[in-house]
């Protein structure tokens, strides 16, 4: 029995869980919206996976840095580690800037089950939500100085500018995720 062994040959899962790809810029409101979906899920199923951009380079210890290449390994890791996951029958949802369309392409051609959700949040709504920080290690910021590939065929769009309540995004977020768990059971 195969447990997603392929990485660059065949779909790693061909059948199994549902990946929700939560993509957006830092501050978006990615990490937000995701915890509240995984809740959902819990709610009403067992084997939900919340893999976080920021905890998952803790998790690994932090052996990339901030560079382009080294950004570009480290989506490749989350992505093969959710599908590894979704084929033994996980839902995996992933919060993370994603910041190149290449890898949300990988993602389409290898996982059977992928939702990509983009969240959007204007510059000035995104600084709002940043102040207080400090520029910390990474210093460049995606998507003001290192570039950001918008996302060129996200399944869902969520607005973030502020005049939506949260709640309002997270539900609709939630019925197109309740509605992928419907198809798969037909």
């Amino acid at each position: 029995m195969s447990h997603g062994a392929e990485i660059d040959g065949s779909p790693l899962a061909a059948a199994g869980g549902l990946v929700v790809w939560i993509t957006g810029l830092a501050a978006a409101g990615k990490t937000t919206l995701a915890t509240g979906l995984v809740d959902r899920l819990r709610e009403r199923r067992i084997g939900v996976v919340l893999l976080d951009g920021d905890a998952l380079r803790a998790v690994f210890e932090h052996d990339l840095g901030y560079s382009l290449d080294e950004r570009r390994r480290c989506g490749r890791r989350y992505a093969r580690l959710a599908a590894m996951l979704a084929a033994q029958g996980l839902d995996v949802v992933v919060a993370t800037i994603s910041m190149f369309e290449e890898l949300r392409q990988w993602n389409r051609a290898h996982l059977a089950r992928y939702l990509e959700v983009y969240v959007r949040a204007p510059a000035a709504v995104r600084r709002m939500r940043r102040v207080g920080e400090g520029p910390g290690e990474r210093g460049l910021v995606v998507g003001e100085d290192l570039p950001f590939d918008e996302p060129e065929a996200p399944d869902v769009v969520l607005e973030n500018d502020g005049s939506t309540p949260l709640d309002e995004l997270a539900a609709g977020l939630w019925r197109h995720v309740r509605r992928q768990l419907a198809l798969a059971r037909e």
